[in-house]
């Protein structure tokens, strides 16, 4: 938790208290649907909390807009999110149900009444959201594939992606399947210096 006030030192009590709540309420359900490595539960607020905080720093989702977190597996990076931007609607999906039911008692409670989650594959979904978010669900373009008939249009918006390595080969693969698409990779260890983002990014897409 520590780290959270850390790089984030004006969040309200309501928030602070959030996030105090995630890794118990994560332990105990963790424990019936494993949704994060039990092993990693020692780095949760590194490993999945601030690593899905990483792209606030990159950008400010606006009040009253629509993000969706696709392959959103037990909530990552959409429910930390959810809890730094309160007045921001968030859309969970996940193509599979018992990673859903973990989201929604989360949810449930947190009262975030913020989120919405929906057990779906992402090309079939019915949304139009403002931006786009996802963690290392697979590569860029197959990726792009699931969300094209969705993607918001502006540069301000877009796609925010958490993936680690060289990210350089799949974004020129992207680029230059789709002629439109644009995109800059922004290293998360230059925004929170600690050892396990070294090698993370942030990738932003947009047309």
């Amino acid at each position: 938790m520590e780290l959270i006030k850390k790089y984030f030192p004006d969040l309200t009590t309501s928030q602070l208290a959030n996030f105090e709540l995630l890794k118990p309420n994560y332990k105990i359900w963790n424990d019936q649907i494993n949704v994060i490595s039990r092993k990693d539960m020692d780095n949760f607020y590194l490993h999945h909390v601030l690593h899905s905080l990483a792209i606030s720093k990159f950008i400010t989702f606006k009040d009253n807009s629509t993000v969706l977190d696709l392959g959103t597996g037990g909530g990552f990076p959409g429910i930390p999110l959810a809890i730094l931007f309160p007045n921001v609607n968030f859309v969970l999906a996940d193509s599979i149900q018992k990673k859903i039911k973990v989201v929604n008692e989360i949810k449930n409670i947190l009262k975030l009444d913020n989120v919405t989650a929906i057990a779906e594959r992402g090309e079939n979904l019915k949304i139009k959201p403002d931006y786009i978010v996802s963690r290392a669900v697979t590569r860029l373009l197959p990726f792009y594939e699931f969300i094209k008939e969705y993607f918001p249009a502006g540069k301000e918006k877009g796609l925010f992606y958490l993936k680690g390595g060289d990210l350089h080969e799949e974004i020129n693969e992207l680029l230059g399947d789709q002629k439109k698409l644009k995109g800059n990779i922004h290293a998360i260890d230059e925004v929170m210096n600690e050892d396990f983002f070294e090698t993370k990014k942030v990738v932003h897409i947009w047309k």
